[in-house]
């Protein structure tokens, strides 16, 4: 292609919406454009990096016997209210009605429109296993559309579903898909950790996400640094063994003190001359089903996602402050366990192991001291519920884990029969017995994946893409159209280029070098050639490496040897 031709629109000035690397240089460098808040138009160059994407998940997903088709977007209700989901999946489901005021739903996710297919269609073990699976747009509606293509409400994702006869078939497929996401993603060049995660909205049992490693990632990854280990999860679900307090003492006088105008573990921990790990944070939330406090120590966070799962609720929200007032008798910062009534208690196990601790007292201005779990009070339930950080013990080896920044870019799930069992998915056994289908789910961010490799691979200059997932190998610049030798020995390396197969565009714009070579920089072609008058006098060009800036010289004649061997193509 000839750069002249192509819709290339690039900016110079940084766009104000952008807010994170990916966002900007992809609207910088003429990939995308915004159509509405959280949806894009993506352009030629875009598209390109897109296919090529796709290409790698189709060749790994085919390789482990995957069969492609393509569902549906919209979704008919009856489904989802089948399922269950159809009042569980939240406000983020796009719902519709048509002329005839049927509902239906934009489909973020297919499992409800595939059982229903396989239902249908499958009815003997002699057609199980089977991996199904789809490259499609997916819509979700995010409250709050942000970071351009990583939390949009328009995206294209590969999900690929597994039908087994039992649980150890679907370890054999989930080992598989996982085996196949490693592959995908080292095609793409990424650096990538897979992690246990959180299962959320879809449901099941075992999962992991595959987390592209990034500074401007918006989760954590919590990792133990042991080879012979390799624990990792997501903060989400990352779990570490209790912290017992560091001294034995006996229990003390439950007493009152006053505090006032300390209503934050520091302020009270200054007040008190006490460490934050012997205070008693107590947090109110509200679900549907009513309160719930969730007790933790005071350097700790409560993990939303665990506390979720404890209560056994859907919607969880910190409580206003006319709610504490209502529930606890006093005002935000002064709420504690004892004596509290009509709320559900869940407390993290830290918390059961502290001896002579300081809580709120449910009085304005005052704390308790000398608190004792189980003699003061007694909690409904004791779990996990705090947020692991860098520096705690690793649950399976003991060392101390550490932290990263990630982008997930893919999760695998182990469903169960959660999904055959509510749509009543099943199949006739070698023995004449009906049985339920054992179903696992897949999938894959194909533009996140986009994204997240320019969030691993930029620099102040731009983009600096992988081979495998460049829109194109190289650009061929002439340094001055108005050089007949220049232009004429661009044209030649160009055809010869692509007659050998190397994916090459020619900036033949009537532009100033260094103009050209800012926009070669934006755009990360892996590869530059640039004929100007060295070439004439010489016979040789400059070859310049998009990912570290070394420039080699080549003759004319063997450019194309070079420029293969350097892309890894020979």
């Amino acid at each position: 292609m000839r750069v002249s031709q192509m819709l290339i629109p690039t900016l110079r000035e940084v766009p104000a919406e952008a807010e994170v690397v990916s966002h900007r240089l992809l609207l910088r460098a003429g990939f995308i454009r915004k159509a509405a808040a959280g949806v894009y138009t993506f352009l030629p160059l875009a598209w390109r990096v897109l296919k090529k994407i796709e290409q790698i998940v189709r060749e790994e997903m085919d390789r482990q016997g995957g069969q492609e088709i393509l569902m549906p977007i919209i979704q008919p209700a009856e489904l989802w209210q089948e399922s269950g989901r159809w009042d569980v999946y939240g406000p983020e489901l796009f719902r519709l009605k048509d002329r005839h005021d049927r509902d239906f739903c934009l489909g973020p996710t297919h499992e409800e429109i595939i059982t229903a297919l396989v239902r249908g269609e499958v009815s003997s073990y002699r057609q199980l296993p089977l991996l199904l699976y789809q490259i499609q747009n997916k819509y979700r509606d995010e409250r709050r559309p942000r970071f351009g293509l990583m939390r949009g409400r328009e995206f294209i994702m590969k999900d690929l579903y597994s039908f087994d006869r039992d649980a150890a078939g679907l370890d054999v497929s989930y080992n598989k898909m996982f085996a196949a996401y490693t592959r995908i993603f080292r095609r793409c060049g990424l650096r990538f950790r897979p992690v246990e995660a959180d299962s959320g909205a879809i449901g099941g049992r075992d999962t992991h996400e595959f987390m592209v490693l990034a500074e401007s990632g918006e989760a954590t990854v919590v990792f133990c640094p042991r080879e012979s280990c390799a624990y990792a999860a997501n903060d989400e679900r990352a779990e570490s063994p209790p912290v017992r307090p560091a001294a034995a003492e006996q229990p003390g006088a439950l007493q009152e003190v006053l505090t006032p105008g300390r209503h934050t573990v520091a302020q009270v921990t200054s007040f008190l001359q006490v460490e934050p790990g012997r205070i008693i944070k107590t947090l109110l939330y509200q679900t549907e089903q009513g309160v719930v406090a969730a007790l933790v120590r005071g350097e700790r966070e409560v993990n939303e996602v665990k506390l979720q799962k404890a209560a056994g609720v859907l919607r969880l929200e910190l409580a206003d402050a006319a709610t504490v007032r209502e529930i606890t008798g006093a005002k935000v910062g002064f709420a504690g366990p004892v004596g509290l009534k009509g709320v559900k208690i869940i407390a993290d196990e830290e918390v059961m192991l502290l001896v002579n601790a300081v809580a709120g007292a449910n009085k304005d201005e005052t704390h308790l001291i000398n608190v004792n779990p189980g003699r003061d009070f007694q909690p409904d339930l004791v779990t996990d519920l705090r947020l692991v950080r860098a520096g705690d013990p690793c649950p399976r080896c003991g060392a101390p884990l550490e932290e990263a920044r990630g982008i997930e870019v893919g999760q695998v799930f182990k469903l169960g029969e959660k999904y055959s069992r509510a749509l009543n998915a099943t199949y006739v056994d070698e023995n004449g017995d009906t049985r339920y289908m054992v179903m696992g789910c897949y999938g894959i961010g194909i533009t996140r994946t986009m994204a997240a490799a320019i969030e691993q691979n930029h620099d102040e200059n731009g983009i600096i893409w992988p081979v495998s997932i460049a829109p194109y190998h190289v650009v061929v610049v002439p340094v001055s159209n108005k050089e007949p030798a220049h232009l004429e020995t661009a044209e030649e390396i160009y055809r010869r280029l692509a007659a050998a197969g190397v994916e090459v565009v020619l900036d033949d714009r009537d532009e100033r070098p260094g103009v050209k070579f800012k926009d070669a920089d934006l755009i990360g072609y892996p590869l530059r050639i640039t004929i100007g008058n060295r070439t004439v006098e010489t016979g040789q060009v400059e070859v310049r490496r998009r990912a570290d800036g070394e420039t080699v010289l080549v003759p004319v004649e063997n450019v194309v040897e070079r420029v293969r061997a350097l892309l890894g193509l020979s």
